[in-house]
């Protein structure tokens, strides 16, 4: 046999390999979706609604670097860079909206997050099944009902002349303005939160404390621990990498505040405290129709909501934790 000979056997063994092994390398994806086909298509709408509208709709972004006119469109609306956002950082009512957003987000981390921490545990330890389901069946009832609702029994019950008043008035001599004063605005928006999505909050921390290990619990009372020493010793820091996880989720709508219930809650009166910067993109890029001005506000407030989740995310692997990703 001949040197060319040999060298054209050896380029064909070469690239007969070279097919067997891509061959090899996209098998194992294509026995995945055989095997678990069923699987991907039961993950494909909730895949489809993702990229339909949150990925998609990504698009829009651009208008924050335009000055956007309907009638000229994307493409022929002129490039503006970062004026938008400068228009928007020098605006008097700036600080005012970041401070409004930040307090109530705030507010609601403090107490919304460790009530629904603390509520789960409280359910988890009740040892009667059916007065267990009775109450997580009275405590999930709220999260179904609409804001528009929760609102207006709020009135019902602190708005001028509502029922806390009609009481309160004669002992204290005067009405408190809870619904039209700048004090009780913060108080309200956090117990509203509370009282209508703190249970079905807890669905997670319940699933998170049924997973912990039922032997350590009968180890610690054959030792005489008692019931808050096994919360405190057993059920906390079993649960710690499922709060850390919330934790993060819940930092990267620092913020975010809830539209719907803030928009409802507004007045002239209480303006000063509740004008957020969500409402104010409501109200400046669509009552108004600055649409561009309202798109950079918007943006605004979703890069400063992916840096606290990327920098949470981060401290939590530096303290031994597991992170969101």
């Amino acid at each position: 046999m001949s040197l060319s000979q040999i060298d054209k056997l050896e380029v064909g063994v070469v690239k007969q390999l070279g097919s067997q092994h891509a061959k090899t390398q996209r098998s194992p994806f294509r026995k995945n979706v055989k095997k678990y086909l069923w699987f991907y298509l039961l993950a494909a709408p909730g895949m489809l609604y993702f990229i339909v509208f949150k990925y998609f709709p990504m698009w829009g972004v651009l208008l924050a670097f335009q000055d956007y006119s309907p009638f000229l469109g994307f493409s022929k609306s002129p490039w503006v860079g970062l004026q938008q956002f400068r228009e928007f950082f020098s605006n008097e009512s700036f600080f005012l909206l970041l401070r409004n957003t930040l307090m109530l987000s705030l507010f609601n981390l403090i107490f919304y997050f460790p009530f629904v921490i603390f509520l789960a545990i409280m359910l988890s330890e009740l040892r009667s099944a059916a007065f267990k389901k009775i109450i997580q069946t009275v405590v999930y009832l709220p999260h179904f009902l609409s804001w528009v609702v929760v609102v207006g029994i709020t009135f019902i019950f602190f708005g001028p002349s509502g029922v806390i008043n009609h009481y309160l008035a004669p002992m204290i001599g005067k009405e408190l303005a809870f619904m039209t004063g700048t004090e009780w605005f913060r108080s309200l928006a956090v117990f509203q939160s509370i009282w209508k999505d703190a249970g079905w909050g807890t669905i997670i921390f319940l699933a998170a404390i049924a997973g912990v290990n039922p032997e350590l619990y009968e180890a610690a009372t054959m030792d005489g621990a008692g019931r808050w020493r096994r919360i405190w010793h057993i059920t906390l820091p079993g649960i710690k990498s499922t709060i850390i996880i919330l934790l993060v989720i819940r930092l990267g709508h620092l913020m975010d505040s809830n539209f719907m219930q803030v928009f409802l809650m507004t007045n002239p009166l209480n303006q000063e405290v509740s004008d957020v910067i969500d409402l104010y993109v409501y109200r400046v890029g669509l009552t108004e129709s600055h649409f561009s001005y309202g798109v950079a506000a918007g943006l605004f407030n979703s890069i400063i909501g992916l840096v606290l989740v990327l920098l949470s995310n981060h401290l939590a692997k530096k303290a031994g934790e597991d992170g969101v990703f």
